[in-house]
């Protein structure tokens, strides 16, 4: 390993630094640039479509801002094989939202999305603002962290929390192209990635030359609860399906959930709990390929066994480690409507009356209650949830692009519903949809080179 090597460079006035090092045959670029905070002055409510008619040019770094401070610091390390590679670039857009960017380790993976995508780029992984490095959002003994300059008021927080969308997420993109002097690169989207790729598109498609989605073409100007009742629907059917692969396991969670309930909740590590509802949140499990035999293995576990709660705790998909994905979750869906909890808005009736039906990404206010480390954004989440969103996507924009490329789109997706990813698609005329059922959600990590190669094979044909 050699390095870091500090440099500066990037056009004048945009504060870049550069660390470039070597690990393994890997060369690496940790890049630091300040982008603003508002790029859009949405200081107050505004409609909709003013929203998205808004400028969407980065302001210069240092603009004064109508909310929160000038500018924050974006993290990105762009990873390549080779030193001073002269291959395009493609940046990764990272699932969640709320969730930074992985870390490379050595050796890369044969098999791997990322060992793909060395072999035709340099590969950009940025953390996403309020994420890993990137001014990261957080609470540490009860109070929220990264919001400082916000005050201690909800509604001052909620309205911070609004520059914090694929929105903004793009345009931070858009300050660091410019700032590294590239003018044009490719996408990666995986889930939420998949719908800051789309928003990328629809506001700058002159920056892109390439487009590559999985599992990520979101609903355009549905009402969010028209999409959790579709996916409600599929976890019901692979609840079923579990129960049938694993007979005994049903009953083991109804125990779960009748402990719960004379407990308050099963008491967690750190001073969490989690009532039905919450452990219901374990079918996130059933999402992914490897998924049904991890909550098994859960479930075989004593539940009075320290094993068993730390491994529960640590299975919950909202938590204080990444404070984000909790808080804005269901408002990644929003295009230019209100949330109003609305994976609650839309639970059947026979999945509120039978505790093990299980629920995916369905957010709920229960994790913002029963965990110390989200207690302190539980008013700011409701808050949120009552927010009228402006729209994400620009439907003449999409069908006029010229970019090309390819989209995963999972027949049996547990988050992202085919039927809406495919009509998202139609939308898009350089870009060819793969349709499967040989992957879940994670397919681009359980079989990432395949999957990658032949979505580039599919744009380039």
């Amino acid at each position: 390993m050699t390095g870091p090597d500090p440099t500066r460079s990037g056009k004048q006035g945009t504060n870049l630094t550069q660390e470039t090092w070597t690990r393994g045959g890997l060369h690496l670029r940790d890049v630091r640039v300040d982008v603003p905070f508002d790029h859009f002055g949405r200081g107050g409510a505004r409609s909709a479509a003013a929203s998205l008619a808004a400028p969407v040019s980065a302001k210069p770094v240092g603009a004064s801002s109508t909310v929160g401070p000038g500018t924050i610091e974006l993290f990105a390390r762009i990873v390549a094989s080779e030193a001073e590679s002269t291959k395009p670039y493609l940046v990764y857009l990272q699932g969640g939202p709320g969730v930074e960017a992985p870390r490379p380790t050595t050796p890369v993976g044969k098999g791997s999305w990322l060992a793909r995508a060395l072999e035709d780029f340099q590969v950009v992984m940025f953390d996403q603002r309020g994420t890993g490095k990137s001014s990261p959002i957080g609470c540490l003994e009860g109070r929220i962290t990264g919001l400082d300059w916000a005050g201690e008021e909800p509604a001052d927080i909620a309205e911070a929390l609004g520059r914090y969308r694929a929105d903004s997420i793009v345009e931070d993109a858009e300050v660091l192209r410019a700032a590294l002097e590239i003018d044009s690169w490719s996408l990666l989207g995986q889930s939420f990635g998949g719908f800051t790729a789309l928003r990328y598109v629809s506001a700058h498609s002159e920056s892109l030359d390439e487009v590559y989605f999985t599992g990520g073409l979101p609903a355009i100007g549905v009402d969010p609860a028209e999409i959790y009742a579709r996916t409600w629907a599929g976890m019901q059917r692979k609840s079923e399906q579990f129960y049938r692969d694993f007979p005994g396991d049903r009953e083991k969670l109804s125990r779960l959930v009748d402990l719960a309930e004379t407990e308050g909740g099963l008491a967690l590590p750190g001073g969490a709990r989690a009532s039905r509802e919450r452990l219901r949140l374990l079918g996130h499990f059933l999402g992914a390929s490897d998924g049904p035999e991890k909550l098994h293995y859960l479930l075989d576990l004593d539940p009075a066994s320290a094993a068993f709660r730390h491994d529960l705790a640590a299975a919950l998909p909202f938590s204080g480690r990444n404070p984000l994905y909790a808080v804005v979750h269901e408002a990644c869906w929003a295009d230019g409507t209100v949330t109003n909890w609305a994976a609650r808005r839309a639970m059947p009736a026979e999945v509120r009356a039978d505790p093990t039906l299980l629920a995916g990404e369905h957010a709920g206010p229960e994790s913002l209650h029963e965990d110390p480390e989200l207690t302190p954004f539980a008013e700011v989440a409701e808050l949120v949830a009552g927010r009228q969103w402006p729209r994400l996507y620009d439907v003449s924009a999409l069908q006029a692009s010229p970019v090309r490329g390819a989209a995963a789109v999972y027949f049996e997706d547990a988050y992202v519903p085919v039927e809406h990813s495919l009509a998202t698609a139609e939308h898009l005329g350089g870009v060819k949809a793969w349709v499967t059922n040989e992957y879940e959600h994670n397919g681009l990590r359980a079989d990432g080179y395949r999957v990658l190669d032949r979505l580039i094979s599919l744009a380039r044909d």
